[in-house]
């Protein structure tokens, strides 16, 4: 894991009454993007989550769709990229196995906002004509092994152009502070895209991820959505 420094994150959409601006404190987010391979270790030790046995309440039908069996990940896909088709659900559960957590919207906004050499990566021209070019790209049929790219200022790889990446939060942009505090039936949590914070009309990659995350569902497994975790200063890994 990498040390993430505090810093603010500005929401997309907020109200009149809601800051423009989010602290986020200090945390640890994992370096690259949990594979097929860590994936498989989890399976191994907690049979419910194996894709014969896994409840539709936490998973849809496309749930690890990608592997050649409960415990085979086949020829589809290599072990040593992100591991996709898994539910908010399914990451919850793993990060919570590995004594960690799904990072929160601002969390994950915040470091992938990043570029290689800078902490605001929207000033840095080069590195948001990459993003903009990823996001309208689709993604290929197989995907490539985590750790290719160029790490951000942070230490951080494939932030962008690999996966689109689940957080902690519910089905919302408007996040008025530590979404872990939040309350509600685990049901009713949604998805958020991995994304660095918008700005301004003209960054569409900001509005897409928002339309993304406004659509999806807990128990939804899509080709291209994988996820990483993060743990608090005081949070205990195993």
């Amino acid at each position: 894991m990498a040390l993430v420094p505090a810093g603010r994150y500005t929401p997309l959409f907020r109200s009149e009454k809601e800051p423009k601006e989010i602290p986020v404190p200090a945390f640890f987010l994992d370096v690259l993007p949990v594979t097929n391979g860590e994936f498989l270790d989890f399976v191994r030790a907690n049979p419910k989550w194996r894709r014969s046995q896994v409840k539709r309440l936490f998973a849809d039908e496309e749930y690890l769709k990608s592997w050649t069996s409960d415990l085979e990940i086949g020829t589809n896909v290599t072990a040593n990229a992100p591991v996709t088709h898994v539910s908010w659900f399914a990451a919850k559960a793993y990060c919570t196995w590995r004594g960690k957590r799904l990072p929160t919207t601002a969390e994950w906004e915040y470091a992938a906002a990043a570029s290689s050499a800078r902490p605001d990566g929207e000033n840095d021209p080069e590195f948001m004509r990459q993003v903009r070019a990823w996001y309208s790209t689709p993604a290929p049929p197989t995907l490539p092994s985590v750790g290719r790219g160029r790490t951000n200022c942070f230490g951080l790889h494939d932030l962008h152009g690999l996966v689109w990446e689940w957080v902690s939060d519910f089905n919302t942009a408007m996040v008025t502070g530590d979404a872990r505090g939040d309350t509600g039936l685990d049901r009713q949590l949604f998805c958020g895209a991995g994304s660095e914070g918008a700005k301004d009309r003209s960054n569409f990659p900001a509005f897409m991820r928002y339309g993304f995350r406004s659509s999806l569902k807990a128990s939804y497994t899509v080709h291209n959505l994988g996820f990483r975790c993060a743990r608090s200063l005081n949070q205990e890994e195993k």
